[in-house]
């Protein structure tokens, strides 16, 4: 079983900011993203992929995941990308505009003509509509014993603009899709982080959205700007009710009057197996998060 990692708190930075690539090893986010897609300007690329693969062999990020996002495979950049990050000690790579199962065993194959260990995940941007579509075959597509899928990443500005769909009025209109693509990475074991918020003053817009997202099923969010990660490392996170429930349901179980059981009362309430496991899970990530926390 692959181990729980957190990942409640993913912010982009750019790849041709050498400060904040810097900056980013002090802050608290489980995971950075460093873009060389859309925060970097055509003329700026080349540095841009020079520097990102020079800081991530650098290190000094901790525990926090280290991600490169790559331009696209059609664009004049996307391959030199993917040479310069595949062998960089990045933790994974983000590919933009997945939208089909091809895509993803293409990508595959460049990694493997560009030297990347095997264990070498993928992360997919999912946002398109062609995307959300194709999301069960992408995910299906996802378990392989080279360069896994591990992460889908919605990119909800871009499925604004190609579907016309609004980001406001609680995200009405994305739900749907959004749970089309929780739906099909947990039917193969992948992680989905919510797309940004853009308005990075509103911190109760923020702290909706995020708890939006929990509710629906995603394990955390992307980010724009650091005063983002504290709401969103506290709402992804396992409350301290939550943990207690959990310890007293794990407990519940493991007494040898209820060994075997499916289903027993805890407290006054009728607890099943599979709530047993899903503790087991809350107290996983519970300690992961520690752990993380503890390693920064």
């Amino acid at each position: 079983m692959t181990p729980i990692r957190p990942r409640r708190s993913i912010l982009y930075m750019p790849a041709a900011n050498a400060r904040a690539l810097d900056k980013a090893k002090t802050l608290a986010a489980d995971g950075i993203i460093i873009d060389l897609e859309d925060a970097v300007a055509p003329d700026a690329k080349d540095a841009a992929r020079e520097q990102a693969a020079g800081a991530v062999r650098a290190g000094g990020y901790g525990r926090r995941e280290v991600i490169i996002r790559v331009n696209g495979l059609g664009t004049p950049w996307g391959e030199a990308d993917l040479r310069a990050a595949a062998c960089s000690g990045a933790d994974a790579i983000l590919l933009p505009k997945v939208q089909s199962a091809k895509d993803l065993q293409a990508f595959r194959a460049l990694l493997s003509s560009c030297g990347a260990p095997p264990s070498l995940p993928i992360w997919a941007m999912m946002e398109t509509p062609l995307a959300i579509l194709n999301a069960a075959d992408i995910a299906a597509a996802g378990p392989a014993e080279k360069n896994p899928l591990a992460v889908f990443v919605m990119g909800t500005n871009d499925l604004a603009k190609e579907t016309r769909a609004a980001l406001g009025g609680g995200r009405i209109g994305m739900l749907p899709w959004l749970s089309a693509c929780i739906a099909a990475a947990r039917a193969y074991g992948i992680d989905v982080l919510d797309g940004v918020y853009n308005t990075i003053g509103d911190e109760a817009g923020f702290r909706a959205e995020c708890a939006q997202g929990r509710l629906i099923g995603m394990d955390g969010k992307t980010i724009i700007h650091p005063s983002q990660i504290p709401a969103c490392n506290e709402i992804f996170s396992p409350a301290p009710e939550e943990v207690a429930w959990a310890k007293t349901v794990i407990a519940a179980f493991a007494l040898p009057e209820n060994a075997g059981k499916g289903v027993i009362a805890v407290d006054g309430r009728m607890v099943e197996i599979m709530h047993a496991d899903m503790a087991q899970r809350v107290m996983a990530i519970a300690g992961a998060i520690a752990e993380t926390e503890a390693g920064r």
